[in-house]
């Protein structure tokens, strides 16, 4: 992206004194073209050709958080790819997972990522939890104009506040309006069923490894009713993308991991096809 003076062989003084820490700004100003919700927008609203990503769910336990999504991309009626990745890790103590347009929502990813580096490189400190919800907000502000046109990115933020050695949660809407969610939270196509899921099963003392199972189970009854969400793949081995952030940092569990909570879930469905119950009393 950036080219050196022809005369003096060195960079352009806004790349070596810039006026702000937030690079999205920065870019804002050198190349506005490359950010995500500065392309140009569509004559017509999109259609369903433009790949979806779906249901993401986080659930919060004592000292940290834990964030899955589930691994189909649809087209219309049309699955269009079956092991695209959602979840991603946002910097140390942090994950951010996108539910909308996929193309748009992966550079929205990718910008954020660069945008906390670029920070506490710039700073010599990370930004707060809420700092970086703060940020994330904006950048989801600035794609309201594709998102009037059918091109909406839905984000979910969560991350590791030291302060209350914790997990917090956010969640926004395609007007970059930031919402701080409690215990857990779900969005994407499948959310609804998710968050039904997450309701019943959700407990104050979970553990990390419950907490995941209960994401995938989450997933897994999006799955059974949203035709858009799914399920675990167990013949080719495709897993929902499961990442824990604790005070030690973000961790993706590996393949191995996930697959082991994704056939007991499946196991258990066997015997109850609509999942655990919660006791009544």
């Amino acid at each position: 992206m950036a080219s050196h003076d022809s005369h003096t062989g060195r960079l352009p003084g806004l790349f070596t004194s810039p006026d702000t820490s937030s690079f999205t700004e920065f870019l804002g100003v050198y190349s506005p073209e490359l950010l995500p919700g500065r392309r140009a927008v569509p004559v017509s609203p999109a259609g369903d050709e433009i790949p979806h990503g779906t249901t993401i769910v986080a659930v919060s336990f004592p000292g940290g958080v834990v964030m899955a999504g589930d691994r189909r991309a649809t087209a219309g009626n049309v699955i269009a790819q079956r092991d695209i990745e959602k979840v991603f890790r946002a910097d140390e103590f942090s994950a951010i997972a996108i539910a909308g347009t996929a193309g748009i929502g992966i550079e929205m990813v990718r910008l954020f990522q660069v945008e906390l580096e670029h920070y506490e490189k710039r700073e010599g400190r990370t930004l707060s939890v809420e700092g970086k919800a703060n940020r994330l907000a904006t950048m989801v502000r600035q794609n309201l104009a594709m998102a009037m046109q059918g091109l909406a990115v839905v984000p979910l933020f969560a991350g590791y506040d030291e302060e209350r050695d914790g997990g917090r949660i956010f969640s926004y809407d395609p007007a970059g309006g930031r919402y701080e969610e409690r215990d857990f939270h779900s969005i994407g196509s499948g959310s609804v069923f998710a968050r039904g899921s997450l309701k019943k099963l959700y407990r104050a003392d979970l553990s990390a490894e419950d907490a995941a199972l209960v994401c995938v189970q989450a997933l897994y009854d999006a799955a059974d009713d949203d035709s858009a969400t799914g399920g675990p793949d167990l013949t080719r081995r495709i897993f929902p993308v499961v990442a824990t952030v604790t005070s030690e940092g973000y961790r993706r569990l590996g393949e191995d991991e996930v697959g082991a909570l994704a056939q007991a879930v499946v196991d258990g469905r066997y015997d109850s096809p609509g999942g655990p119950t919660a006791p009544l009393r």
